[in-house]
Formats: C-alpha cells, sequence, structure tokens
C-alpha cells in the first residue's frame, strides 16, 4: 500500500503480443508457451474439459507423461503452479468481494492510513501484542482480514501456513499434548525407487550408480522425489502409524498431524505430531519421573541409555 499510494508505484507488465493470454478457458494457452513440449500444439490445459477432467488433473496427468519430457523442463512444472496459485487467489477474491461488501472493500484499499499500517507492522514484528484501539487501526485490521481471506485459498502463502497453526492449537486442545514429534526425510538420493521415478528407463533395474549420478537424476527431476516422497509417508502413514483401518499397528493412533517443507538441497521432509491412545499427558509423566523409586524411572533411564549406541 505504501508503493502504490505515497511513492506513486506503478506495476510493470511485460508481454510478446499486444493483447495478453489468458489463463481461463484457453486451451492453446500452453501449446503457446511450450511449443517444445506440445510438437503438434495438440493437448493445451483446457483442452481436457469435454472429458470432465479439470485443468489441476490435466497438469498432474501431463507430469505423469510416459516420456517425462514435462518432468524434465525446467519451466512447466513452476508455471503451471504459479497459474495454480494465481487461480486460488483470484478465486478467494471473488468469494469474499460480493457485490454489497465491494464498495466497503475498495473504500477501505483506498483510504487506509499508511502511518498507522506501518506502526502496526513494527509493533506486530516486534512479537507484540496490538489490540486496535483507534479507528485507523481497525481499520487496518479489516484490510488484514480482506487479504488473508484471499490469500487463505492460495497454498504455500503465509496465511494458509497460519491456518495450519490454528489446526494443530484446535487439535492440541481437542486432544491434550501430542505423543511424539517426528521428523521424517526419505534418502531420495540414495533410494533405488526415487532413482527410479527419476531415470527415463521404463524397465525397473535397480544398478550401483555413483554419487555424482545420483545427484544429477535427482537434482533435474524435482518431481521424481515428489513423487518418491509422496509414496514412502503414504507408506509409513498406513503401516507405521496404522491409520488405515485392519492392518495391525505398533500403537493404537489417535491423531497426527502433518506439515511438509523442503531442505537446504530443496528436496522433501515432513514434520509430524502424533496422538497416541491412552498415552500418558506430560504432568503424568513428570510425576512418574520425580518419583526416585519408581519403575518408571529405571525403565525410561535404561531406554534412553540404550537408544545411545556407538559402535563400528
Amino acid at each position: 500500500m505504501k508503493h502504490l499510494k505515497e511513492d506513486n508505484g506503478h506495476i510493470l507488465a511485460i508481454g510478446h503480443a499486444e493483447k495478453p493470454e489468458s489463463m481461463y478457458d484457453n486451451p492453446q494457452l500452453y501449446p503457446m508457451m511450450f511449443p517444445w513440449l506440445f510438437p503438434y500444439g495438440l493437448g493445451g490445459v483446457g483442452a481436457a474439459d469435454e472429458l470432465g477432467m479439470s485443468n489441476l488433473m490435466h497438469k498432474q496427468k501431463l507430469l505423469m507423461y510416459h516420456d517425462k519430457r514435462f518432468q524434465l523442463d525446467s519451466h512447466f512444472p513452476l508455471i503451471a503452479f504459479n497459474q495454480e496459485q494465481i487461480k486460488s487467489s483470484t478465486t478467494g477474491g471473488y468469494l469474499m468481494a460480493e457485490r454489497q461488501n465491494f464498495d466497503d472493500i475498495a473504500e477501505r484499499l483506498m483510504n487506509v492510513d499508511i502511518g498507522a499500517l506501518e506502526d502496526l507492522s513494527s509493533r506486530l514484528a516486534k512479537g507484540e501484542r496490538v489490540k486496535a484501539v483507534t479507528e485507523e487501526e481497525k481499520t487496518c485490521y479489516k484490510l488484514i482480514s480482506d487479504l488473508d481471506h484471499v490469500a487463505g485459498h492460495v497454498q504455500g502463502s503465509l496465511t494458509s501456513k497460519r491456518y495450519m497453526r490454528n489446526e494443530i492449537w484446535s487439535l492440541i486442545s481437542y486432544l491434550g499434548a501430542p505423543s511424539w514429534f517426528i521428523t521424517f526425510a526419505p534418502a531420495d538420493n540414495n533410494h533405488p525407487i526415487s532413482l527410479y521415478y527419476a531415470d527415463t528407463k521404463e524397465t525397473f533395474s535397480p544398478k550401483i550408480r555413483d554419487g555424482n549420478e545420483r545427484y544429477r537424476l535427482i537434482a533435474r527431476n524435482p518431481v521424481a522425489g515428489a513423487r518418491f516422497f509422496h509414496f514412502v509417508v503414504q507408506m509409513f502413514i498406513k503401516h507405521v502409524l496404522g491409520w488405515i483401518r485392519f492392518i495391525l499397528a505398533l500403537w493404537n493412533t489417535s491423531a497426527y498431524y502433518g506439515t511438509v517443507e523442503q531442505q537446504g538441497r530443496l528436496t522433501l521432509h515432513l514434520h509430524l505430531l502424533l496422538w497416541i491412545s491412552g498415552a500418558l499427558t506430560p504432568q503424568e509423566i513428570r510425576h512418574r519421573i520425580m518419583d526416585v523409586n519408581s519403575d518408571f524411572q529405571k525403565k525410561l533411564v535404561e531406554y534412553l541409555e540404550s537408544v545411545c549406541v556407538g559402535e563400528f
């Protein structure tokens, strides 16, 4: 808002044609952007609408094409995902800005107090709990709420992350403290299934590869890393957590909540909170640990000592 109002800021758009192309109902958009991926100019995103296939599903099907040219292209997955984010943002704005609300939202955007907005931003950045007192501050909070309503529909946005934190707090309020915090990082550059996904060979024939070849395979095909990560996490949830009914598990899982983020080398890993049915609360564990005569304390120390093992 400061850029647009005080600094006379403008938005720069650079195109290759006089008339911009639409992302909606335009099956020729992707063949025009990626002629090397659509050599006959056919099969663009949106061309399968008559078959009942959504644009998102069509992009997923293209990424699973047999020769993997869509996976190996450095721009197609990024642009395809970015346009899905733009469409989600547009949908959120469309749902929020109904006709009876449009004037109020436009007035808040055009008449927001930049000084009050900067003051709120600086105080919130310091970790303060700020309650709106003046009318200018209340207007700023309403504006932030408007933006959150739009950004909440966009995967990967800060608002979507805040919504996930709210869901986690709700689970903790309902079920109590989680029993386990699990960090799950599959070794995609070592696993034969991941390397098979990244390679272009159709036959699965695992072989020993040197480290440089393995890293190059994974680095040039991020879709393969994501497929392998999804497969391993699903197997972990199914067989280790025993979330699927009628499957013998190591424990009875009452709930779990997992979030995915990138590692330093841009592959994926999982952070997961796990609730186990009938588990002791932190306070019960503390009472038993503090009791020097309890078997619980003795067994816990024996377990911790058994976990830390150094051997050659």
